[in-house]
């Protein structure tokens, strides 16, 4: 199945799509309201805009920096996943999309890297998740001291409890978005995603393999495959389509769906609808039937 993810509401009906996604909120911060027509979309804590504009609600590292785009590997800024006003005014946002369409895609759930979070709040969450796993008073527990399997394992906590109350706000088919590393561990320890504890709440995993031009693939079958062995349920894998020659495109869909149940492109609904076409054309191509001369 080729499906589209858009921000135009016009491009979910386009015929060669059979499932649209739907931009409801981004990481920049914008936000529109859901559809009916599509599964919309939510960045969680990816947020640039609520941020900039709260930056007490920005995580930061054990160094003191700031999840924010001014560090050289953030694309975009992050919130702190312990917040909790946040976290309810994202749950709200995910049972509006419901309300319009049954099945609701989560994107951009986790921390934003190893070394974050340090936060005030991350340390009270820390010493309460300790008080009430090895008992004593919370007081006792200090996060700048744990060793690092308690803070990950705290981390995993705080990411699948907030994904486990947001599953139980979709009715519907539940979809998530996951960073393109399949290497052992490096989702755990990077976002604080156990993807077993997740996979208890989530229907299909999500992973984006983009490219600005797809003129080799040799390493979207690399990570494809490593993802074959990091999950314990079938994935769908997203390309990107903004500017990008058709056969590439094509090429690169055709190793995506080697390994994909299926296969959706972002960004660019013109470019993707007409690579499905080409590749439709091309897959009648050379057919005979009777004798050939």
């Amino acid at each position: 199945m080729y499906g589209v993810v858009t921000r135009n509401e016009e491009e979910l009906d386009w015929a060669e799509f059979e499932l649209g996604f739907y931009e409801v909120k981004d990481v920049t911060g914008r936000a529109v309201e859901p559809v009916d027509a599509a599964v919309n979309m939510v960045s969680c804590f990816g947020d640039t805009a609520a941020g900039e504009a709260k930056p007490d609600l920005v995580p930061v590292s054990d160094e003191g920096e700031s999840a924010t785009r001014e560090q050289p590997y953030f694309d975009w800024g992050y919130i702190c996943p312990t917040r909790e006003r946040y976290r309810a005014g994202l749950l709200e946002t995910i049972a509006d999309c419901a309300d319009a369409n049954e099945a609701v895609r989560l994107d951009d759930v986790g921390f934003p890297r190893e070394e974050y979070c340090y936060c005030e709040h991350c340390r009270e969450s820390y010493a309460q998740w300790r008080a009430d796993r090895d008992g004593g008073d919370p007081a006792d527990y200090e996060l700048r001291d744990a060793p690092d399997a308690d803070r990950f394992d705290w981390r995993a906590d705080v990411i699948t409890a907030f994904v486990g109350e947001a599953a139980d706000r979709i009715p519907g088919k539940t979809y998530f978005t996951l960073y393109p590393d399949p290497y052992p561990e490096h989702l755990y320890r990077r976002a604080g995603l156990d993807l077993d504890a997740i996979a208890e709440h989530v229907d299909e995993f999500v992973v984006p393999l983009y490219d600005m031009a797809y003129s080799t693939t040799y390493w979207l079958e690399v990570i494809a495959s490593g993802f074959v062995d990091a999950l314990s349920k079938p994935f769908s894998i997203e390309l990107y389509a903004v500017d990008i020659d058709i056969d590439s495109l094509a090429h690169a869909t055709e190793v995506a769906d080697e390994y994909a149940e299926d296969v959706y492109f972002g960004y660019d609904a013109s470019q993707a609808r007409a690579t499905v076409r080409r590749m439709k054309a091309d897959s009648q191509d050379g057919q005979t039937f009777g004798d050939v001369a």
